[in-house]
């Protein structure tokens, strides 16, 4: 079901926000300070290009302070930005009993959007 799912995402809309992951994290990785948050768009962008059999967790084996220092900074400059996209996106999508799985995977990219520093991706 979840290769149905990861087909049917990527041709009503998946491909692109995974593509604007990636473009947005090539231009993060640019300075040197950028890198980290390019690599967590990097992390996004698989994330959204394939969502459905995935999820995402936080792990303790993170960066401690850092990983929250990080988040902290992520949110003010494109975590809420990025979350508020989903969220309507994921709105809109749920208005049709069609659009709910896609809809809820836009909840998912959500949170993980949010504070992706200290998550990690896994298979089902």
């Amino acid at each position: 079901m979840s290769i149905i799912g990861n087909i049917l995402w990527i041709l009503f809309g998946g491909l692109e926000i995974a593509l604007t992951y990636f473009i947005g994290g090539i231009f993060m990785c640019l300075t040197i300070i950028g890198i980290p948050f390019g690599l967590q768009a990097f992390k996004l962008g698989i994330y959204a290009f394939l969502p459905f059999g995935s999820t995402h967790q936080y792990t303790q084996k993170s960066g401690g302070c850092l990983t929250t220092l990080m988040n902290i900074i992520w949110i003010l400059l494109f975590g809420i930005w990025i979350a508020l996209g989903h969220l309507i996106f994921g709105i809109f999508l749920c208005i049709t009993i069609i659009g709910i799985p896609f809809g809820l995977q836009h909840f998912k990219l959500m949170s993980l959007a949010f504070a992706p520093f200290g998550a990690e991706i896994i298979d089902k």
